[in-house]
């Protein structure tokens, strides 16, 4: 009877030693976290971000934004002309989380392939002339007669650097379109020969110190600058302020020389609708954070901000280069 009994008791003993003693199975192993954060919140770090100088105002609402979200994140933020923005990473080899461009095609031109694999594009803008109450003629002018204002005597007007800022060579776009729209033959040649180097700057921005000071009176601006500093501008047709899709046809009739990917190379840029393009560079430093905050902007939260701001945002946003290289986070937000 004792030898059935033992391998009972060895039995019990085996189920309850392990419980009394305070033991448990094994857990299951956990799988391999993913590189990015699994919660957002958790984000820490600093992006660095190169942006067109015409981003300046509405990137800053957006940075406070996303670090009231994320209060672990700081920004080191960079404006200048957008190829100057692209060719401080293709020529000078440095670092930037994210590229933010007035023209999208900059970051096709000088940055894809070796550079960055994709290219998303994500607001949209127009060309005005921006003035103050301070400017000759400035209860005279309008859409009409805006050339006639500037070839005025003493009239002083700028544009920002063609090679360095898109503002620039869209400038010389909307001279060549109203040559046509107006049929005045000569106009470019004339409004270029009344514009001195002294009046063409690096970035379009730095003209608006010139217009608040007095030292200038008229400077060709993206529409949501004037808005967002305050200043007047006229509103020119459609058919020349590169605004509409509907009107591309017509603005591939301006073409201007600007420098080429290599030095003492030129491209030609063909005249099309402004759209601002953004992309993560292949040498980013922190791509994950860069990330966070590209999926952000293109989110809506972000749209809203750049609504606000006079530019709209291109809902849904459209991947205009390798759409296919997309980290799998952007492959839903965007078309």
């Amino acid at each position: 009877m004792r030898k059935k009994l033992i391998p009972i008791a060895m039995i019990i003993l085996t189920l309850v030693l392990p419980l009394a003693s305070g033991c448990k199975p094994s857990p299951t192993p956990l799988p391999t976290p993913e590189p990015f954060p699994t919660s957002e919140s958790s984000l820490n770090g600093t992006i660095i971000i190169f942006h067109a100088g015409s981003l300046t105002v509405p990137l800053k609402a957006l940075t406070e934004a996303f670090q009231a979200k994320h209060p672990g994140v700081t920004f080191q933020t960079e404006a200048s002309g957008s190829r100057t923005a692209a060719r401080k990473i293709s020529e000078l080899g440095r670092e930037a989380d994210i590229i933010m461009s007035a023209d999208y095609t900059v970051i096709n031109e000088l940055l894809i392939p070796e550079f960055a694999d994709w290219n998303i594009s994500f607001a949209r803008n127009t060309m005005v002339i921006a003035y103050t109450d301070k400017s000759k003629y400035a209860d005279e002018i309008n859409a009409d007669n805006w050339y006639e204002i500037l070839l005025r005597d003493g009239v002083v007007y700028g544009h920002s650097d063609p090679d360095a800022d898109p503002c620039g060579y869209r400038t010389l776009m909307v001279w060549r379109l109203a040559e046509k729209y107006y049929n005045v033959p000569g106009l470019y040649q004339k409004l270029d020969e009344h514009c001195p180097p002294e009046n063409v700057r690096p970035k379009s921005v730095e003209l608006i110190a010139l217009l608040e000071s007095g030292d200038m009176d008229y400077a060709f601006e993206y529409r949501s600058v004037a808005v967002q500093h305050g200043l007047k501008f006229v509103e020119l047709p459609e058919e020349i302020n590169l605004c509409c899709t509907e009107h591309a046809d017509f603005y591939k009739q301006a073409r201007v020389e600007v420098s080429g990917k290599e030095p003492g190379t030129t491209i030609t840029k063909v005249g099309k609708p402004i759209i601002y393009g953004v992309t993560i560079p292949k040498n980013a430093p922190h791509p994950e954070l860069a990330l966070g905050f590209v999926k952000f902007l293109l989110g809506p939260e972000g749209q809203a901000i750049m609504e606000k701001m006079g530019q709209p945002p291109i809902m849904p946003p459209i991947a205009s280069t390798g759409k296919e290289n997309l980290p799998a986070s952007l492959q839903a937000l965007v078309k």
